[in-house]
């Protein structure tokens, strides 16, 4: 027998290999599916899609494009579960009017009405009850829509968090608007509204109670008069998206992937407040996937995309508008953004998400 011994490395087995973070084939929920990454596509793709079929759900978008009695209508709807309640900039009152209001603007729809379910726990304080729904209602009036008809529920104590909410809506989409990943073509013009992880860090902060120096307010807003002031520019954009769950990361790898072009961003163009970037830091987190909630980002085609950004800028929500990037022939369905050292990074959908329960 030799006494030689082997100091080459065992080699490796990726069958072996087996990763922390929960990706397909899960027997139960975990709270990734929730996160609006690729674990939320995954259960809306296999479970829910084909459960529901349909044209109008096909779409896949933040609101579906419905034609009902020869009018184009946009409907969404939308749950929140925001902890806590109420935070620096907004509450989930306000979540529930804008978050739908703006899933309406994205299609380029105008909300009309709203509905509202509050979902409620045993136990729960009336007056809280009563500052949600005032700042609902606040909301609704400043975003110039009408809660016209509601719903309450009760759950038994521990069986719910206090409050939660779901809002659906309704608006007319102007004719020759079509809103839609599938329109985006390499050169279209990537543009962000404005400066991104704001609502997020904003959460946590109280949340968690930490202290980053100054108080982090959410951008929690109604985004249907910006979308109007672009639209009275040129209706050929090609797509609109609020980078909610999942951040703006998520938002730019669902187009890539639904219009099959690649998207190239420049990091240094990425409006990232210092108090959001240094937060970010300390806990461990990458901007481009924390939640926005009065943000939008827009693929608009060349030809007007000065224009475009011109007429966000004149505008009090998009004062910060920027050109990030573009659409790009290259890695279609991929996401890259060029690096301050000039190399260039992928930007991956997210599997779960980073902060939950933000929205």
């Amino acid at each position: 027998m030799s006494d030689t011994v082997d100091l080459r490395p065992p080699a490796l087995d990726p069958a072996a290999w087996t990763c922390p973070a929960p990706l397909r084939d899960q027997p139960r929920i975990v709270m990734g599916h929730g996160g609006g990454g690729a674990l939320s596509a995954e259960l809306v793709r296999h479970v829910f899609a084909p459960a529901f079929g349909g044209e109008a759900l096909a779409q896949l978008g933040d609101a579906a494009a419905v034609s009902l009695g020869g009018v184009r209508l946009a409907f969404s709807t939308d749950s929140f579960v925001v902890r806590p309640l109420f935070f620096p900039g907004g509450s989930i009152g306000d979540l529930a009017v804008n978050g739908t209001v703006n899933d309406l603007a994205m299609s380029g729809a105008r909300a009309s009405y709203l509905s509202c379910g509050f979902i409620l726990e045993e136990g729960v304080e009336t007056e809280t009850v009563a500052r949600v729904a005032e700042a609902l209602g606040a909301a609704a009036r400043t975003a110039g829509v009408e809660v016209a008809t509601g719903d309450t529920k009760v759950v038994e104590a521990g069986h719910g968090d206090g409050i939660y909410l779901n809002t659906a809506g309704i608006g007319l989409i102007p004719a020759g608007v079509d809103l839609r990943p599938q329109r985006v073509v390499p050169g279209d013009v990537v543009i962000v509204s404005g400066a991104i992880g704001v609502h997020g860090v904003a959460v946590m902060s109280v949340r968690e109670g930490l202290e980053f120096g100054v108080e982090i307010q959410s951008d929690c807003a109604a985004l249907g008069t910006l979308v109007e002031a672009m639209l009275a520019v040129t209706s050929d954009l090609h797509v609109l998206r609020d980078p909610t769950r999942g951040g703006l990361a998520a938002a730019l790898n669902e187009i890539a992937a639904a219009s099959g072009t690649g998207v190239a961003v420049t990091e240094r163009e990425i409006p990232v407040p210092p108090a959001v970037a240094n937060a970010c830091a300390v806990l461990g987190l990458d901007p481009l996937y924390v939640a926005n909630e009065g943000k939008l980002v827009a693929f608009v085609p060349r030809p007007h995309a000065d224009a475009v950004l011109d007429a966000m800028r004149a505008h009090p929500l998009g004062r910060e508008s920027r050109i990030i990037g573009e659409a790009v022939e290259d890695h279609p369905g991929m996401v890259v953004a060029r690096t301050g050292l000039g190399g260039t990074r992928v930007v991956d959908m997210p599997i779960g998400e980073q902060l939950p329960r933000i929205c």
